[in-house]
């Protein structure tokens, strides 16, 4: 028998590089922009209490953007590489299996029949959405006898996305409220607030947490769903816990920025090609690389441009299409 090939680095030594990558990244987006910023503009901002026209740039504008691309980025990555493990689907992602439009529909509906409605309820509205538009997905795809094919439920999700995002539009069009909604239709993250942040972050840090807690199972969930009923695991349980999961992380990402598609799907297996394939390492990588993933998109669409802005989802779009026609043409297995 072949011994199986050790990995070359241990995990740990590739977390600390990440995190190394993560952090400067995350200076660099608070540097580089229309405003001219330095580092110490940037340290100062974080350590100190001074003031100033820079460092209120920095504190009021920047960072707020900058952690929420952070957590959105986080929470794209995990739910995808949840979706991908549970649905043992290489094209899973939440803006091609309809929880991104179906949250992008309740929002316009929740703004148009309750125009004075808060923030709060905005995200809960988009939780309600991205489950329905997730039920729908895998409910037209396990109508026809064969189950759950990769095939199947994209061609399934294409078709939900379309219709959830055409709700969205004609009901932004009939309410002339396009406007209102245009922030999150965009994919941007113009005009965060720390207000915001403050519903946002507890909600995708207690969903990356439960999805590290039961990273095992989802590991053994991955390869073979009969050795896991053999192994003693509750799969259904699982399986509703993590779906939960993944609609507390998709529909949190859309109320904060809008429509977002392919990170779910290329940070999953960019991570896998890193780490290998147990989730207990994919889940934390797939949440830093997707954080500094979008950390790099959004300072791309400040700089690319300046000082007019590039939008963020036009950015991800143009990398993650071609990675998603990689995928396809490869079945799954280019990494």
């Amino acid at each position: 028998m072949t011994k199986e090939k050790q990995p070359t680095f241990p995990f740990i030594y590739k977390l600390i590089v990440g995190l190394l990558v993560f952090i400067g990244m995350f200076f660099a987006a608070c540097i580089f922009g229309a405003a001219d910023i330095t580092i110490k503009d940037v340290w100062l901002a974080l350590t100190s209490t001074t003031s100033g026209e820079k460092i209120n740039i920095i504190r009021e504008i920047r960072l707020p953007r900058e952690i929420a691309a952070i957590f959105v980025g986080a929470a794209l990555a995990v739910s995808g590489a949840i979706m991908q493990g549970m649905t043992r689907n290489p094209l899973a992602d939440p803006g091609l299996l309809g929880l991104t439009s179906g949250a992008n529909a309740a929002l316009a509906i929740t703004i148009a029949f309750i125009p004075s409605t808060n923030y709060f309820w905005i995200m809960i509205s988009c939780f309600i959405g991205a489950a329905i538009g997730a039920i729908l997905v895998f409910g037209i795809s396990a109508i026809k006898k064969g189950g759950f094919s990769p095939f199947r439920i994209v061609l399934a999700g294409a078709a939900v996305s379309a219709f959830l995002y055409a709700i969205g539009d004609g009901v932004g069009i009939f309410f002339k409220i396009s406007k209102n909604t245009s922030m999150w239709t965009a994919g941007g993250l113009i005009g965060t607030s720390w207000n915001q942040l403050q519903m946002i972050v507890p909600v995708i840090t207690i969903g990356i947490l439960i999805s590290l807690f039961l990273s095992r199972q989802l590991t053994i969930l991955s390869l073979n769903e009969e050795v896991a009923v053999g192994l003693g695991q509750r799969t259904t349980q699982i399986k509703a816990i993590l779906f939960i999961v993944i609609i507390l992380l998709a529909g949190a990402a859309v109320a904060l920025v809008g429509n977002m598609v392919f990170i779910g799907l290329m940070i999953p297996h960019l991570v896998r090609a890193i780490v290998g394939t147990d989730y207990r390492y994919i889940i934390p990588f797939s949440a830093i690389l997707g954080a500094t993933f979008m950390l790099f998109a959004d300072t791309l669409g400040r700089t690319i441009n300046a000082p007019y802005e590039t939008p963020v989802i036009a950015i991800v779009a143009m990398i993650g299409l071609p990675f998603f026609l990689l995928i396809v043409r490869k079945g799954g297995k280019s990494f």
